[in-house]
């Protein structure tokens, strides 16, 4: 659906409610802002024009927490506001304070569709890391949507608050999410627990307990899965695990890679749009860096 008719679309019911005081209105409200959401999302992901989500997203933040007003505990609204608000604050926002503001939205919003999703998920942010290891044990497919956003949620949340010693002990936790994901569907999201992985393995050199040579793998795990088409692993790819081995001609590859692909793929084509932007921007820089 055409993001102005929807919004418009939006704001007619939500008028017609007003006016006509019935309370069925409510009911058939309810029942539509799951799909609203839903379309919303993919509307977003699927535009091919990063500036105009870049000054959209603001209002489409506010219109999700409209519908959140009337539906606290709808699952996939909490959903869909815990992947904007990161996704916003991860490919846009450039004031730190700003980015960590959302990232926490983000993250409550994910663990409270967790929560309703699964009772015994609820207390996970306050259990022992075993206690958290045995939790994860028992996770089923049919948790692998709600555990996402969570890691999803989660890497953002610590990225944002790197200066906090407290958020980065909390890194094994969402390690362990990704690989009870990848145990479960590896497949997931064109292999995005393995994108994850790779990213939690290269933020540190070996010398200081990382694991750039394991991060490969998943990347290069993840871009078979997506058959390539998800842009960005091979931005993180050669942004994280090339640069801090230093090798300039994988690098290099892999940003032309980028640069030279169709961004357009189905619920890809905005973050592919960001990676190219990005990948412009790594390639230019180098020569200066290697």
């Amino acid at each position: 659906m055409n993001l102005t008719l929807l919004i418009k679309s939006a704001l007619i019911s939500g008028w017609l409610c007003v006016q006509i005081l019935l309370g069925g209105c409510a009911t058939l409200m309810s029942a539509a802002t799951s799909r609203m959401a839903d379309d919303l999302t993919a509307t977003i992901l699927n535009s091919d024009d990063p500036e105009t989500v870049r000054a959209a997203v603001p209002a489409y933040l506010l219109l999700i927490e409209s519908l959140l007003r009337g539906s606290p505990d709808n699952e996939n609204i909490l959903r869909a506001a815990a992947s904007l608000n990161g996704a916003f604050a991860g490919a846009f926002v450039e004031d730190e304070s700003r980015a960590a503001l959302l990232a926490e939205k983000s993250l409550n919003y994910a663990f409270r569709a967790l929560c309703i999703h699964r009772h015994s998920f609820c207390e996970m942010q306050q259990l022992s890391f075993e206690q958290f290891q045995q939790i994860m044990s028992k996770a089923q497919k049919r948790d692998l949507e709600a555990l996402y956003s969570v890691g999803i949620a989660w890497t953002g949340w610590i990225q944002t608050h790197g200066s906090d010693w407290n958020a980065i002990a909390q890194l094994p936790r969402v390690r362990l999410i990704m690989e009870t994901l990848i145990r479960l569907d590896e497949t997931w999201d064109n292999g995005g627990p393995h994108l994850y992985m790779g990213g939690l393995d290269t933020l540190l050199p070996a010398s200081m307990g990382g694991k750039p040579e394991a991060g490969r793998a998943h990347f290069e795990r993840a871009i078979e899965l997506s058959r390539g088409r998800h842009l960005m692993t091979k931005v993180v790819y050669a942004e994280q695990y090339c640069r801090l081995v230093f090798n300039k001609e994988l690098h290099d590859r892999l940003l032309r890679e980028v640069l030279d692909a169709d961004p357009v793929a189905p619920g890809m084509t905005l973050i592919n749009m960001v990676a190219q932007v990005r990948a412009r921007a790594l390639l230019e820089e180098s020569d200066d860096y290697f």
